[in-house]
């Protein structure tokens, strides 16, 4: 088995490689990634439930790499694509299009060509602040809700989606599964900055001996979902099984920033209050939350973590960390 993983460096994409080099001790791996936000310690930890990647690694951004050669040279079974830019701050909209979809794009026409299994990252943010209804509605997201994205990161992806799309009518024997990334919580986002989740700031406030801060009153409610089962899930995508499609990565569930700050409490041994403040950002979703029907059916897969029980493993971890 040859594995190749993009942005393999980055919070996702290390831990994919993590799980994937668990699971298949003797494959090849091979991680492409422009380390503009991944590391390499995130393939080189230390401590007793530290890991050491034994792949290989390439430095270089997609957009200016010959992935026919490399494809060619490599000749992975299967290709998971975690690169992208994924800071939604990130204003240059050329930069954006440029490192997100022209890639992507090649990508698709060389794994339909090479018959070589590709699973995808895309993003909630291809929802926006309206998903077509289901925000105001407050219910969960299914996959129609979405395309009219907020901002040009969201943008980047829905593009990449209408593109999968083609290439999936034109080639129904491609296997090609993109996944709609919910918001992404767990161990190896330290690196992240401030792109880190907000379950990871809000405990290192409160590690910190600080009143965590939220935006006022506290029950803006997000599908917050545990790295390792989005691993689960984008490991599922690639089994043989799996059909091919664009799914929602999520819990299905909607967690509120006060119930956030319930669970850090609870885990952590603390009984801080909120410390409320007014939301600054005119566009903002105060609410997500996946459909998952499809998802079990197309992946047969579902979280194995309760959003409360991934928070409450996750604290305790980041307090064992900090007492070390």
């Amino acid at each position: 088995m040859r594995i190749l993983i993009t942005g393999g460096a980055g919070f996702v994409g290390s831990n994919l490689a993590r799980t994937l080099q668990d699971q298949n001790p003797y494959a090849e791996l091979l991680v492409v990634d422009d380390f503009r936000l991944g590391t390499f310690a995130n393939l080189s930890s230390e401590g007793p439930n530290g890991w050491s990647f034994r792949g290989e690694v390439i430095a270089g951004a997609l957009h200016e790499l010959d992935l026919e050669a490399l494809l060619d040279q490599f000749a992975p079974d299967v290709i998971y694509h975690e690169a992208s830019i994924t800071d939604t701050t990130v204003d240059d909209e050329a930069a954006m299009i440029r490192d997100n979809v022209h890639p992507f794009e090649d990508l698709l026409d060389l794994c339909v060509e090479r018959k070589t299994r590709l699973v995808w990252a895309s993003s909630a943010a291809t929802y926006g602040t309206e998903a077509r209804g289901a925000m105001r509605a407050k219910r969960p997201f299914t996959l129609e809700d979405a395309g009219r994205p907020a901002n040009v990161y969201g943008f980047s992806k829905w593009v990449m989606e209408n593109a999968a799309r083609r290439v999936m009518t034109a080639h129904p024997e491609a296997h090609i599964v993109g996944l709609r990334y919910f918001n992404v919580f767990g161990p190896g986002e330290q690196n992240k900055g401030k792109m880190a989740s907000m379950i990871y700031q809000l405990a290192q406030q409160m590690l910190a001996g600080q009143r965590p801060r939220i935006f006022d009153p506290g029950d803006q409610a997000r599908d917050q979902i545990y790295v390792k089962d989005v691993v689960g899930c984008t490991i599922a995508g690639a089994a043989e099984g799996a059909k091919s499609g664009i799914y929602n990565c999520g819990t299905g569930e909607a967690t509120s920033f006060n119930q956030i700050v319930a669970a850090l409490n609870e885990a952590l041994g603390t009984d801080y209050a909120p410390d409320y403040f007014e939301n600054p950002y005119a566009f903002y979703q105060d609410y997500t939350c996946a459909d998952l029907t499809q998802t079990k059916a197309g992946l047969n897969w579902q979280p194995a973590y309760t959003t409360h029980d991934a928070i409450v493993e996750y604290a305790t971890l980041l307090k064992a960390q900090r007492a070390e």
